[in-house]
């Protein structure tokens, strides 16, 4: 224990000798907490609408001064024909078109159906789809509602909200997978690994001393998320935050082990950047943090049972938006515990310390 707690002490004083890691360890998730929430919201606004009034009576008026009031929509004003709105919008000078039948205001007010017309440039397949979805639910008129909405679970709906606890993920991959990766493999450049090969230090002793000094890094800079969500955003967790930790402890040990496998059969630098840049937007991507991932097709869906960061996202989330408790995460932590437990194994069984 003696000889883990020296080598501790020098893999700090490396990293503080190092005049760039401070920097971007601190740099990088304020960053991340303070900007991405902003310009990762998938909240479609900013929608240009014309419309063709076909009917010219009170009803089509009211629709139309109402679209015009949405916050969502840029109201462009009217067209005389649909020939002039259709070239609007091949020219790209609107994104959706609204055409108003002729007996629009009398069809509706004798609880006639009367259907309207949403035409949208889909070449934005987003921008298109939910435009339209939001201009559909804006047109059905009170009587014919079927449903009411309740919002059990982020009431406000704003995205910030489920984007947050995802970033913490991103945060926890990076500075516990890369930086352990990209100190072995800085430090068999440099030559410098070979002088702790021939001495008596075991093995496990020397892989934990690589990769503790990143753990807690990776805590300290999970705090700091927190107190940003909650300072900035007033976002707070509603659960058990003691959850939120182990969760990110676990995910630490997955993405530390990960790096330090690939550090054991890379020899440059470089290439450990590109083969753990690779694993990490692969398992990044496909792990539902920004989008479902019932939305993949079956075999992509398939992967989601051996990335650890969907277990982690789906965990984080349970706790820190539903506010659940240790027994709604325990197929999810479970699942993260047995999968960082094998990469852990494969980690050291793949070290090879010479003497």
């Amino acid at each position: 224990m003696t000889t883990l707690r020296y080598l501790i002490w020098k893999e700090f004083l490396q990293i503080r000798r190092n005049s760039f890691m401070p920097k971007i360890i601190f740099v990088f998730p304020i960053v991340i907490m303070c900007v991405m929430p902003w310009v990762m919201n998938q909240e479609v606004k900013h929608i240009v609408v014309e419309t063709v009034d076909n009917d010219r009576s009170p009803s089509s008026e009211r629709l139309i001064r109402q679209i015009e009031a949405s916050r969502y929509f840029v109201f462009a004003g009217q067209r005389p024909s649909w020939q002039a709105a259709l070239s609007d919008i091949e020219q790209s000078r609107a994104d959706i078109v609204v055409v108003i039948p002729p007996h629009f205001g009398r069809d509706r007010s004798s609880g006639r159906p009367s259907p309207l017309l949403i035409a949208a440039n889909a070449v934005n397949g987003t921008k298109g789809s939910i435009g339209s979805a939001y201009l559909s639910q804006m047109v059905v008129p009170a009587h014919e509602e079927t449903f009411s909405l309740k919002t059990l679970y982020n009431q406000t709906q704003s995205y910030k909200v489920f984007i947050i606890p995802a970033l913490m993920g991103i945060l926890m991959m990076m500075l516990c997978g890369f930086l352990p990766a990209l100190n072995i493999v800085g430090e068999k450049e440099k030559g410098t690994i070979d002088q702790i090969n021939v001495t008596p230090v075991q093995k496990w002793a020397f892989i934990l001393a690589k990769l503790i000094p990143y753990w807690i890094i990776g805590l300290l800079v999970l705090s700091v998320c927190l107190l940003l969500a909650w300072a900035v955003y007033g976002i707070t967790c509603q659960g058990p935050l003691v959850l939120v930790y182990v969760l990110a402890v676990v995910l630490a040990l997955f993405f530390s082990s990960l790096g330090l496998t690939i550090s054991n059969y890379s020899e440059t630098m470089q290439q450990a950047m590109l083969v753990m840049w690779f694993f990490v937007v692969c398992l990044m991507l496909l792990s539902g943090l920004f989008t479902p991932t019932r939305s993949m097709p079956d075999w992509a869906y398939a992967t989601t049972y051996v990335n650890p960061m969907s277990y982690f996202i789906d965990g984080v989330r349970t706790v820190f938006v539903r506010g659940g408790g240790l027994a709604d995460i325990a197929r999810q932590l479970a699942a993260l515990l047995g999968l960082s437990t094998a990469m852990a194994v494969w980690a050291v069984v793949s070290y090879r310390k010479n003497h």
